[in-house]
Parts: structure tokens; C-alpha cells; sequence
């Protein structure tokens, strides 16, 4: 197991520009093949079960480099734990929310990076803010002064070809230059965090700066 996913990991690796980030979706993945993962060269690891992440970090105290990117729906009553557990948030998905986890920040005295997710098109399996939301929020997000909001991360619709996931992903970068132009002091939009197993090299085509691969690295989960 240990050999085929530092090899999985080196072919990926060699695949994306040095500029964007490799975020391994740990979920579902036992601590020991995680420790593997990290045994060949990962740092970053996305979960999206607070509970289950606690336990895999505790398990894994020992790895203090490592990064924790918490990547799923986050409901405002696990909004302290996710606070503590993961340095970044990559689906703050309405202003509430945003404004629940600035409130929570500036308490436990922390300073969370975090990407604000965006649905280009109307999706409705999936949160986020729609893009005019988005920017009719711009001035309240501003008002976040705890939060690090570093970009936008989005996932696309199930069902599309690759010609349209390719046109959300460029949406999504045009959307960020957008944002950028505002000039809110504490908005930056330096992150896209963008790309999942299936069409990853889209989104680094597109201008993604993480992408987030579970199935490819690990294999199938349950």
C-alpha cells in the first residue's frame, strides 16, 4: 500500500505545476495510510467530517507540519470545533456563516485562512453563494476582520462535459479577478481552490492554486 501511493503521489506531483497545491482528501482513509501519504512528501489534508478528523489528528499528533483543510458542509454548531482542529476552511458558503466563525475566531484568539465557495451555476445538491449573492456580500465579508478570506473554492455540477466544468473553473478565476478589483482591504483572492480527482487538470488549466484529490490518490471509498 505504502509503495503504490508514494508512486501515485510522485505521478501526480510531476503532473501539476510547482505553484499549485496537492491536498490529499484524507476522508474515509485510516490514520496509518495517511501516515504513508505523508512518509511521501504530503503536508496538506482535507477532511470533511469534524468528528472524524479529531480522532485521525489525535491519532497523528506526532506529525506537527502537518496542514488540515476542512472541505465540507459546515453547519455553525461545529463551527468552534472546526476552528480548532483546521487551519483552513474552504466552505464558508453564506455570510452567516462567515460572520458565526469571525465571531468564534476572534474569541479563541486564531486567524483562520479561509476560501469563500461560490456555485457558478445553479446547483441544487450543492452550498455556496451564487455570484451576484457573492457580491452583494462583498462589504460585510470586508467587515470579517479575523477571518483570512484567501480566495474561492467551487465545485461544479455532476453531469457536465469537460468543455462546461472548463468554463466554471475560468468563471470562477474571472470571478476572483472581479472580487480582487473591489479593493476590500482584507478580501484577497490569491487561493482558487478548485479540482477534484476527476477534473483536476481542468482546473490547474484554468488557474486553480489547490486541488483536491482523494480517489486518485487513495482509491475508491465507500
Amino acid at each position: 500500500m505504502t509503495s503504490s501511493i508514494s508512486e501515485r503521489i510522485a505521478k501526480i506531483r510531476a503532473s501539476l505545476p510547482p505553484s499549485v497545491r496537492l491536498i490529499a482528501v484524507s476522508k474515509q482513509v485510516p490514520a496509518e495510510v495517511i501516515r504513508s501519504a505523508y512518509a511521501a512528501g504530503i503536508r496538506d489534508f482535507g477532511e470533511n467530517r469534524i468528528q472524524e478528523a479529531a480522532s485521525k489528528q489525535a491519532e497523528l499528533h506526532d506529525l506537527s507540519d502537518i496542514t488540515w483543510h476542512f472541505i465540507g458542509h459546515l453547519q455553525s454548531n461545529k463551527a468552534k470545533k472546526a476552528l480548532e482542529l483546521f487551519q483552513w476552511i474552504h466552505s464558508v458558503d453564506n455570510l452567516k456563516l462567515a460572520q458565526r466563525l469571525n465571531q468564534l475566531a476572534q474569541e479563541l484568539g486564531v486567524h483562520p485562512q479561509v476560501c469563500l465557495q461560490v456555485k457558478i451555476l445553479p446547483d441544487p445538491n450543492k452550498s455556496g453563494w451564487s455570484v451576484s449573492e457573492l457580491l452583494g456580500d462583498l462589504p460585510a465579508l470586508d467587515q470579517c476582520k479575523t477571518l483570512q478570506i484567501q480566495g474561492l473554492m467551487t465545485i461544479p455540477p455532476l453531469g457536465l462535459k469537460a468543455t462546461e466544468i472548463l468554463s466554471v473553473f475560468k468563471s470562477t478565476y474571472n470571478l476572483a479577478q472581479e472580487i480582487q478589483s473591489q479593493n476590500c482591504p482584507d478580501i484577497k483572492m490569491q487561493q482558487l481552490s478548485m479540482g477534484m480527482s476527476g477534473d483536476y487538470q481542468l482546473a490547474v488549466q484554468a488557474g486553480a492554486t489547490m486541488v483536491r484529490l482523494g480517489t486518485i490518490l487513495f482509491g475508491d471509498r465507500t
